[in-house]
């Protein structure tokens, strides 16, 4: 989906805050200066305790604020009053590195919008410009649906994402605290972690997967393995091996539905099984097979 298209389902209001913040600059080129509508001091901004960015990489603020010290924040931070001071909505980052870089007012932009707006704002900046680490991304969608009651398809039109987009992003949330920490330190990538969601040990799983450098399609293999010792009996004898395409093909489904798709052979025909864990999840099952029909 462009950004167009994504923006005009934001709605305009919101679209418009998005696209003031998404003065990107083309390489080669100066910055385009935003105008802001005030300086404030900066012990008076608070961030957004809701921002579902948490990982700032401590070079990357040295460097932006090394950038600030000789020219200034050439885009303002997006803010709006919360009793009496200001919270960010968009611009963390800067906030940050200007602290750094020891200046004591920074420009902003202020805006008048409620929780759910700023936090709308605040994933979808950082979605687009792919600042969000998977686990964050989820965090985000996950108050969204706490908090103010989204469902996964309305995420997919807000963010401009798929809704198995978001569905696969929410499974993240069922692995264990380890390898969420190996997910947000970039140890493991999204489609690791994906892979381990059903497993016995994701835990232990994972520092395989780490130790050995293993492929996503690797660690699929590893993960397929697992699940199905978990459910063949120990008297029954052994099943081969999945082959490549048969996995890859159960991770196509399982990535296009945002559930766990399972497929068997049994001589020339075989079984696909997929598992939901709620009736909304059945039915939009039912949904995308009525359209198909």
């Amino acid at each position: 989906m462009n950004d167009d298209v994504s923006k005009r389902r934001l709605g305009r209001g919101l679209a418009a805050l998005i696209g003031e913040m998404d003065q990107s600059t083309p390489v080669g080129e100066s910055p385009k200066a935003v105008s802001p509508d005030r300086m404030v001091p900066i012990e008076h901004i608070s961030r957004n305790p809701r921002n579902p960015r948490r990982y700032f990489d401590e070079s990357e603020l040295q460097d932006l604020s090394s950038s600030i010290r000789q020219h200034g924040i050439v885009q303002p931070v997006v803010v709006r009053t919360v009793d009496g001071n200001f919270e960010i909505i968009a611009g963390e980052r800067r906030w940050r590195a200007a602290q750094l870089a020891g200046l004591v007012e920074i420009p902003v932009i202020v805006r008048d919008v409620d929780d759910r707006t700023a936090l709308e704002i605040a994933i979808v900046e950082n979605v687009q410009r792919a600042d969000l680490n998977p686990l964050e991304e989820a965090l985000g969608y996950e108050l969204l649906v706490a908090e103010h009651g989204y469902t996964q398809n309305d995420l997919g039109d807000i963010i401009g994402k798929s809704r198995s987009h978001v569905a696969n992003s929410l499974r993240l949330l069922k692995l264990p605290n380890p390898v969420r920490d190996m997910l947000a330190a970039g140890d493991l990538s999204a489609g690791h972690a994906r892979a381990l969601v059903s497993t016995s040990d994701p835990a232990g799983l994972a520092r395989t997967i780490v130790s050995k450098g293993m492929s996503v399609r690797d660690a699929e293999r590893l993960a397929q393995n697992d699940i199905k010792a978990q459910t063949q009996p120990a008297s029954m004898p052994k099943m081969d091996q999945k082959d490549s395409d048969t996995l890859a093909l159960e991770r196509t489904l399982s990535d296009a539905l945002g559930l766990d798709v399972t497929i068997n052979h049994r001589g020339s025909g075989g079984q696909v099984r997929i598992s939901y864990k709620t009736l909304d999840q059945l039915e939009e099952i039912c949904r995308l097979l009525e359209r198909r029909s």
